[in-house]
């Protein structure tokens, strides 16, 4: 590799052999540059440059090699790069991080890029102007060099990297290292339709660089559910690289849970022996920059799980991004199988790392129908728009779902238990219910206000497909019968959210309240295998984040709670008494988080 020093001592060595060989040359020339420049400007959707933008430059091996603010006209500069293939990451307070991978720097030019920050889809644009400062560099002065009597110790160019070769410093093994230590302890269980989510006490995470160009995620969970006291450990480890212009992720996790006594007969006629729950997931995901407009993220998933009987079944999945324009962004997704929310993006912090932590705790949401184990599962197709206009933020979205299996939450009477058709739920204490099959779809608008740069606001209109009961009263026992009384219906409704930072005490919150227009009796009320970011939930929930005051922001609180007004709950007459059937159950968990 030709050092600095080398570069230079051999470009005035030739500037010496051209004024020898052109008269007058020696007042005309100019030194010859070897770097190159990214420069460029931060705007919004409306075109209003945005200052205090913060731009990061990464290497071929994602390390840091450069870092500037964006000024009063929303213009930065970042000057002195060697030429290689370089990342920029462009983020500000209340806006979606923009990220551009492959952007070519070439020797005396500057790349200009025209970066637009949205709340959904910012993007980069490339261009390159002419050569800098009227520059013109070429391959030719290499071959100038070569044949140059004076210059015959550069005998070759190498096309590796800064830092590589025979008198670079070794390589580190691991760097960049970063985790999330987290405690939780919480009342009730977070029971969604498409999983469960397991209450347990003690989860961490912790991601390095693996010899620059990789990247290793380690991430466990271990604890007690808060109202079964049941024993429950989940494992995962993720790996991913550069290669083909994407980032393929390879993950895979294991979680198992002992059941305790509490399961009882599941089946007419079973053994006091109670079985473990044990799943096996191994996925694969990749993101690829089609164009500098259009990107897709796919993968798949194939989970092997252990209960009563063994399945296996493959859970694929695509989604395809394009910024129309600088204002509209469309979306199109489709899903089969297990639910995947962490496929939405996430603007948070560490937000690879808090996703890892989510996916742990989310078991299949298992079921019997006659004595025989059952996996919902589910076909998902949806497409959004977006439209920014200046603060605000228009979304229309529309999804069509076809669910099998459908696991209902259900609280039962004292004594009344439909043997080998109801099992309960694995993490709270009510039961889950196999209600059959359906297919649903759904139209969605919202409107969100951006009021500043810490506080935004959204309204949304929902008219989708729900689970609802023919009547309210179920005459025997008989799973069938109370499974004929479900079916699939449309339902209206409203929902409000409000998501802010305060900029002195570093709280980030979000509070949402979802109430249907019409009859309320619904159990099933959302969309559980969607891929947006934003999920409405029903009835008051609310979220917070807290830095704790003292101990700097790597160390912070946050609570979580659920349906406080116990919205939701759809009652069925029985005649041991009233049977609940519950979408979005109340419960409150809160936790500690250390982040290094």
């Amino acid at each position: 590799m030709v050092t600095n020093k080398a570069h230079n001592t051999a470009a005035w060595m030739l500037a010496g052999v051209l004024c020898l060989l052109v008269p007058g040359a020696a007042e005309a020339i100019q030194p010859v540059k070897l770097s190159g420049s990214i420069a460029g400007v931060v705007n919004d959707s409306r075109g209003v440059p945005q200052m205090g933008a913060t731009v990061v430059v990464f290497n071929r091996q994602d390390r840091q090699v450069g870092k500037v603010l964006s000024d009063q006209n929303g213009q930065f500069h970042l000057a002195g790069l060697f030429p290689s293939l370089y990342s920029l990451r462009v983020t500000l307070a209340s806006f979606v991080p923009a990220v551009r991978r492959d952007i070519a720097v070439q020797s005396g030019r500057l790349s200009r890029l025209h970066v637009s920050l949205n709340t959904l889809f910012s993007s980069i644009q490339l261009d390159y102007p002419n050569f800098e400062n009227g520059t013109l560099i070429a391959d030719d002065w290499k071959w100038v060099l070569r044949s140059a009597s004076d210059a015959r110790p550069v005998m070759h160019f190498r096309d590796d990297p800064p830092g590589t070769g025979s008198n670079a410093p070794p390589v580190t093994v691991l760097t960049d290292t970063r985790g999330i230590l987290r405690f939780s302890a919480g009342d009730g269980a977070m029971v969604a339709n498409a999983a469960s989510e397991a209450d347990l006490g003690t989860a961490f995470a912790v991601a390095t660089s693996l010899c620059g160009n990789n990247l290793l995620q380690m991430s466990g969970n271990f604890g007690y559910g808060s109202q079964t006291g049941t024993p429950v450990a989940a494992f995962r480890t993720s790996f991913s690289t550069d290669l083909a212009g994407g980032k393929p992720v390879a993950s895979f996790t294991m979680r198992q849970l002992y059941l305790p006594e509490r399961l009882g007969p599941v089946l007419v006629g079973a053994d006091a022996g109670v079985p473990i729950l044990r799943t096996v997931s191994a996925s694969l995901d990749n993101r690829t920059q089609l164009a500098d407009s259009v990107s897709v993220r796919y993968g798949s998933q194939a989970d092997m799980v252990s209960f009563l009987d063994h399945v296996t079944y493959l859970s694929p999945y695509v989604r395809l991004a394009w910024a129309a324009d600088r204002a509209t962004d469309v979306e199109v997704a489709f899903s089969s199988g297990n639910a995947r929310p962490e496929v939405g993006d996430s603007t948070a912090d560490d937000a690879d790392l808090r996703q890892d932590l989510n996916t742990l705790g989310m078991f299949p949401r298992l079921s019997l129908a006659r004595g025989r184990a059952r996996l919902q599962r589910g076909e998902d197709f949806e497409i959004a728009v977006a439209r920014g206009m200046g603060s605000r933020t228009l979304r229309l979205s529309a999804y069509r779902e076809a669910l099998d299996d459908a696991a209902l939450a259900v609280v039962l009477p004292t004594g009344f238990f439909m043997a080998g058709n109801v099992v309960p739920d694995l993490f709270s204490n009510s039961s889950v219910f196999d209600a059959g099959n359906f297919a649903m779809s759904g139209l969605d608008a919202s409107l969100t206000q951006r009021m500043g740069e810490h506080v935004s606001a959204t309204v949304a209109y929902g008219n989708e497909g729900a689970l609802t009961a023919w009547h309210e009263t179920l005459q025997s026992n008989s799973p069938d019968e109370l499974r004929s009384m479900i079916h699939a219906g449309r339902r209206q409704a409203v929902t409000a959210r409000l998501a802010m930072t305060l900029p002195h005490t570093g709280t980030h919150m979000i509070a949402s309240y979802q109430i249907a227009i019409g009859d309320a009796r619904w159990v099933m009320a959302d969309n559980p295998y969607s891929m947006q970011p934003l999920r409405a939930l029903p009835g008051l929930n609310v979220f917070v984040r807290q830095p704790i005051p003292g101990l700097g922001k790597r160390v912070e609180a946050t609570a979580e709670l659920r349906n406080l007004l116990a919205q939701g709950y759809l009652g069925i007459h029985t005649s041991a008494g009233e049977l609940l059937l519950v979408d979005n159950p109340r419960s409150v968990r809160g936790g500690l988080a250390f982040i290094f």
